[in-house]
């Protein structure tokens, strides 16, 4: 059985991408940090709905915080000693937005190093399990990361240095059999807005649902081998977001 180790697993994208990998029989490390101390088998099912139970046993729930990387090192480092990694899904982000000047300086640390410096971290701790298994890494990334973006400048430059880190990074890897692919989703119906004053648009052909993305994902997992695909964005039909506390 292959082994995966997936960020941002505790609800919407992640927890849909999950459910993808454990139907394709992976082993999922799953990080997040909103899991319960320890789930349950009721918690797991509401979590990863249409999912047999004798999969959801190949599901570890890891309830980390991701700023702590020294720590985050270390919880990889123990995974790795029970078998090696085979597919890297670097989900977790942290978006922030407003006017650039109204952010914190915690709040610009906690981007960069959720949707930058964890990346490039995990890659490096898992670079050699996927040399050697003929791995896979796939960045989420956004559809922000490839064009201005006022009142999200921050949280978008993070995005674009994933999305050129991940270009960058397969040139150097594709020579050893390890595929990267980097997936720039459009607005996405989650809780990742919980904080903005505006959010996707509730109309099917307006916004994107977390399985669309996790069925991008299975299209990646499932290409045929020695094809990759190193770049994939997903849009919907329509262009519209949706303000919120105004009226329609």
């Amino acid at each position: 059985m292959k082994r995966a180790i997936l960020t941002g697993a505790s609800s919407g994208i992640g927890a849909a991408i999950a459910g993808e990998l454990l139907m394709l029989d992976y082993e999922v490390y799953g990080f997040g940090r909103s899991f319960p101390e320890s789930p349950e088998e009721n918690y797991l099912s509401a979590l990863l709905p249409g999912v047999p139970s004798d999969r959801l046993a190949n599901f570890h729930a890891v309830r980390f915080d991701l700023t702590k990387t020294g720590a985050l090192a270390e919880r990889v480092r123990e995974i790795r000693k029970e078998g090696r990694i085979s597919l890297l899904v670097n989900n977790a982000g942290v978006g922030y937005f407003g006017l650039h000047e109204e952010l914190s300086p915690a709040m610009l640390h906690e981007m960069v190093t959720v949707n930058l410096e964890v990346p490039m971290l995990l890659c490096r701790l898992l670079l050699r399990d996927l040399k050697e298994t003929g791995g896979h890494i796939i960045e989420l990334s956004s559809v922000t990361a490839r064009k201005s973006s006022p009142h999200g400048c921050a949280y978008g430059a993070t995005k674009a240095a994933l999305t050129a880190f991940s270009g960058s990074l397969f040139d150097e890897v594709r020579k050893y059999g390890v595929r990267v692919t980097c997936i720039h989703p459009d607005m996405t119906k989650s809780n990742f807005y919980r904080s903005a004053d505006f959010g996707p648009e509730e109309a099917a052909d307006c916004s994107l649902s977390p399985e669309d993305v996790a069925a991008a994902v299975r299209c990646v997992l499932t290409a045929r081998d020695g094809l990759v695909v190193s770049d994939m964005t997903l849009l919907p039909q329509k262009h519209r977001i949706a303000r919120k506390n105004q009226k329609k």
